[in-house]
């Protein structure tokens, strides 16, 4: 019997709540957003959070550090933010993709997609030490405008993954990737169903949730946040918290990872050259 693990992916929308935009927000309410966002972990009781739109130092929310507010609130031991999106000046951002964690944060790396200072998507990959094992995660962010940039960014993802995976170590495993893909399984010509494409034509990567919105959170008409479960793992329960504590839903879903055994072949195919 494996480790079983429960993760939750939220884009938490730079801690604003429901409103349109974080600046409104006096210092006491991004508090009060944040606090409630902490009750909302605690009782969906995760063991690794992904978390999109996490601000490091963001004027727009008073230059609190958000993840370190959710850590102190939840109880969370571990904690990573990746910053994809910084600007200096006047008006200060510092904001990306975040993980709170139960278990070790090892190795952790962010990759902006461009180098724009406002908006700027990307993803963040860590290993999170489990079972004497390191569970690789990959937590992504997409554009929301262009389909285009979408596929773009999403090759950039497959060509990280298929770097990672080419003489992988002894242990390594292939990762979990979930976020906010800013686009629906539903489409064959968007982020989700080619990176799915991608993953399947080495690995049979299984893809969550299968029927389900998160967006926008009161009436959601759209599922725009995944998680691509590695080839193997066996899959628990996976649903959508009816969860108001931005314009997203979380997506909660238990599984086990396929850890390898000292006795087997640990080593992993290579994704086809596009």
């Amino acid at each position: 019997m494996g480790e079983s693990l429960r993760l939750m992916t939220l884009n938490i929308a730079h801690g604003r709540g429901l409103s349109l935009y974080q600046g409104f927000h006096s210092l006491r309410g991004i508090h009060n957003n944040l606090l409630k966002i902490a009750r909302l972990i605690k009782e969906a009781g995760p063991d690794v959070v992904a978390l999109q739109e996490v601000d490091e130092s963001s004027h727009w929310n008073k230059h609190l550090h958000l993840l370190e507010h959710l850590a102190e609130n939840t109880g969370f031991p571990h904690h990573y933010v990746g910053v994809h999106n910084r600007r200096l000046g006047v008006k200060p951002l510092a904001y990306g993709n975040a993980f709170l964690s139960k278990y070790p944060i090892v190795h952790p790396e962010t990759v902006p997609f461009g180098n724009k200072t406002l908006g700027e998507k990307g993803f963040t990959f860590v290993f999170v030490e489990v079972a004497g094992h390191q569970l690789p995660l990959l937590n992504v962010h997409l554009d929301y405008q262009s389909r285009k940039i979408r596929q773009d960014q999403v090759q950039r993802v497959a060509d990280f993954i298929k770097q990672r995976l080419k003489d992988p170590p002894d242990d390594f495993l292939p990762p979990l990737i979930c976020g906010d893909f800013n686009s629906t399984r539903r489409s064959t010509q968007d982020a989700v169903h080619r990176l799915f494409q991608i993953l399947q034509d080495y690995g049979h990567y299984q893809l969550f949730p299968e029927n389900a919105s998160t967006w926008p959170t009161y009436f959601p008409t759209r599922g725009l946040d995944f998680v691509f479960i590695p080839p193997g793992w066996k899959i628990g329960a996976c649903e959508v918290l009816p969860a108001f504590v931005s314009d997203h839903r979380p997506v909660v879903i238990e599984f086990e990872p396929l850890f390898p055994s000292p006795t087997e072949d640990p080593s992993l195919p290579e994704m086809p050259a596009e």
